[in-house]
């Protein structure tokens, strides 16, 4: 070819490159993600805003397009004069906007839409490559001085094989307020600790995890021994992060922990003393069987459960309630495997009183709550937003959602009675129902207006037929399920280290990613191969050193860094705390409502915990102290935060002016047998706090009981400290 002629044709394609109108999917669509014009907040809030609606971060480019240019002669788009353009202006702020100056005039974004409007504002032609990755360096990075600031670098890969840099295109959103992220993707440390970068562009996102460590040049890992697997994982984190684990707790600290972590209760005298006294080296693995063999540990684990299912009894009434706690209680008690349990949830019909897991579709009234439950509480996954939209931070679309909705289609519900209090209330329901399966299609997408085809979530299309839920629950309890045994064992995690491995608990997905991945996939590997049955795995993390580690991180100085390097303190649970209180008082529990339950974690219901009216009802104090309703399937739900109502609640409140002045509380008792000074004392701290006063304490308060006409005031005063203690509040 001449050369010439080939000259003319390079500067032929030169030109049509820069007359080249910019990309709406791959450039302008970026771009208002960018500039926020298609958040929530602004136009892609359900009802957009100043009369633009575009979809929630540009989840639909067609449906923008049209939205933008379909008049390309209006105020709004002006191709013939884009300075014209409100398109332009608005954003420009140099047309009244609510959302202020998003792109200032001498900006490449104001000067790449201008472009786009001068051009004809064109859609990308049908055969447009598509994007196909998103790829972002570093994926993680443990951060240092001086190497803060970390610039961020991203490319996207699309459908015909190239791939661009889109640093400067994508959108940057932080887990919290430790760093600070540029538009350009760096990221600049404000304190040390840990963060991830959440990097979106068109419909991909990526996570990048992100450690901000203060400067410390001589630290050095101390010797640590490790118990099992665990421990391995944390203390490998913990090298990387240069950050110290706590020394072990001490024996008092460690009995009250795994007592309350397993029974949530706190050990008798007894056990306390012959645990204090004990010299072998095996004592805590020993105490562990033990707890776990317990009565009360059925009792403590199917409240969990309950919280979970709804158990309340406006919907399920009180006798489906009763038989539904007493069937979790006995699957916790046998050690049920979990992949059982929730198939038999999942797939019993029948009397909701003579078939008791057919109350969870007794609270579950539509295919849409149906479904939400169903994954939030087996898969670890809220699709909840994809009823509306497609998931802003995951990966499920509505046509996800209602497939998987579909599968909950056709549950039928013949209500033999209902002799309901309030007859304006349609949620109420007391009497006995029946729970059928039919191949029945009710619900309707509302953008189609048609009956959707079943699907697993994310998995293989299911027939319409009253077997799917079968088959649902086979796909959902497999052992090659890539969550439910995640979720299963991240759970029983945040039950016992406060904190979930993902947190929250019941939010697995790529941007929200697991703290220790590999720990997280090694427990649900052995828990899978022990039957997903709860008390080994308990058994496995009770006995990790990571759990036995104090609260108190030693001589190591706080670096922001937790990770796991020492136990989490919180308040003990609305339950826990009144068992305790009437445990250590020597006062029986009466609950009106539920005469047969002589513990509040034995309760099955939660109705009362509305109704009571009583100022010393022992229900009103678990209200108090975060007892949840029961409305939702969410762990949200229950509180363990601190409140004044509660502070007064301990310190003045009438239920504990009741157990103080009991006439058959252990303090008469105490009184009634002539018990001396330093015997009261011994026998309080060790019901209270599950050790003798120490030296200190003893010389201080001894005096307090040495006058025998006020001895039973000064009981009382010295109990009541006791119960206001945070060594007694709080699990440490």
């Amino acid at each position: 070819m001449p050369l010439l002629l080939r000259m003319a044709l390079l500067a032929a394609a030169t030109s049509s490159t820069i007359a080249a109108a910019p990309s709406f999917r791959h450039e302008i669509m970026p771009l208002l993600s960018r500039s926020g014009c298609n958040t929530g907040a602004c136009h892609g809030s359900a009802n957009g805003k100043g009369n633009l609606k575009l979809s929630l971060r540009g989840e639909n480019p067609e449906a923008d397009f049209l939205t933008l240019a379909s008049n390309r002669q209006s105020s709004r788009l002006n191709t013939a004069d884009p300075l014209k353009s409100l398109l332009l202006r608005k954003p420009a702020n140099l047309a009244s906007h609510e959302g202020g100056k998003r792109l200032p005039p001498d900006s490449d974004g104001f000067r790449l839409l201008e472009s786009w409007i001068r051009e004809g504002a064109p859609d990308d032609p049908p055969d447009a490559p598509t994007l196909t990755n998103l790829s972002v360096s570093p994926p993680e990075r443990i951060v240092e001085p001086p190497d803060s600031p970390i610039p961020l670098s991203v490319t996207a890969s699309f459908s015909d094989g190239s791939s661009r840099d889109v640093t400067r295109a994508a959108v940057y959103e932080l887990s919290n307020l430790i760093a600070s992220v540029s538009p350009d993707g760096v990221v600049s440390a404000r304190q040390p600790g840990e963060t991830t970068v959440v990097v979106r562009f068109e419909f991909l996102q990526r996570p990048v995890s992100l450690a901000f460590l203060p400067s410390n040049p001589d630290f050095s890992f101390p010797d640590t021994p490790e118990f099992n697997f665990v421990d391995q994982h944390i203390f490998r984190r913990l090298r990387q992060l240069k950050t110290a684990p706590a020394p072990l707790c001490d024996d008092t600290t460690f009995l009250r922990r795994a007592s309350l972590d397993l029974t949530g209760q706190l050990p008798d005298r007894a056990t306390a003393e012959r645990f204090a006294a004990d010299p072998a080296p095996d004592k805590r693995a020993r105490l562990v069987d033990q707890l776990l063999l317990a009565q009360a540990f059925a009792d403590w684990w199917s409240l969990k459960w309950a919280d979970l299912l709804r158990l309340e009894e406006r919907v399920m009434d009180p006798t489906g309630t009763r038989a539904m706690h007493q069937w979790l209680r006995n699957a916790v008690a046998s050690d049920l495997p979990a992949n059982l349990l929730v198939r038999a949830l999942l797939t019993t019909d029948g009397s909701s009183y003579q078939n008791p897991a057919a109350n969870y579709w007794r609270v579950l009234r539509d295919p849409s709550l149906r479904a939400e439950a169903t994954a939030q509480l087996f898969l670890g996954t809220r699709i909840g937003c994809a009823r509306c939209h497609n998931h802003p931070f995951d990966r499920w679309t509505q046509d996800d959602y209602y497939r998987f909705a579909a599968i909950f289609d056709g549950i039928g519900y013949d209500i033999l009675s209902n002799r309901r209090r309030d007859d304006n209330d349609r949620m109420e329901f007391a009497g006995e129902q029946v729970i059928s399966f039919n191949a029945k299609r009710d619900l309707r997408d509302p953008r189609r207006d048609a009956s959707p085809l079943p699907a697993a979530l994310g998995g293989q299309p299911l027939p319409v037929s009253p077997n799917r839920l079968h088959l649902l629950a086979d796909w959902l309890t497999a052992p090659d399920h890539p969550l439910f045994a995640k979720v299963q064992v991240n759970r029983a995690w945040a039950a016992l280290f406060t904190r979930g491995l993902v947190d929250p608990v019941d939010d697995f997905r790529m941007t929200n990613p697991a703290s220790h991945p590999a720990l997280l996939d090694a427990l649900a590997s052995q828990f899978i191969s022990d039957g997903f049955q709860l008390r080994p795995l308990l058994r496995i993390l009770t006995n990790s050193r990571t759990y036995q580690l104090s609260s108190d991180p030693g001589p190591a100085a706080p670096n922001g860094i937790h990770a796991f390097s020492r136990a989490s303190i919180r308040r003990l649970p609305a339950e826990a705390l009144l068992d305790a209180a009437h445990a250590a008082l020597g006062v029986p529990l009466d609950f009106r409502n539920f005469p047969d339950s002589h513990s509040a974690v034995s309760l099955p219901g939660a109705r009362f915990i509305t109704k009571s009216k009583r100022a010393d009802a022992p229900e009103a104090f678990l209200k108090e102290f975060g007892k949840p309703p029961r409305a939702t399937s969410c762990d949200c739900e229950r509180t363990t935060e601190s409140s004044l109502a509660q502070v007064f609640s301990l310190t003045s409140g009438p239920l504990v002016d009741r157990l103080l002045r009991h006439k058959d509380n252990h303090l008469s008792r105490l009184l009634n047998d002539h018990a001396s000074p330093d015997a009261i004392l011994d026998d309080l701290f060790w019901r209270f706090l599950s050790r003798t006063p120490s030296p200190p304490e003893r010389d201080r308060l001894l005096p307090l009981l040495a006058d025998p006409s006020s001895l039973r005031p000064a009981m009382e005063d010295l109990a009541w400290s006791l119960l206001n203690t945070k060594e007694f509040l709080l699990r440490r």
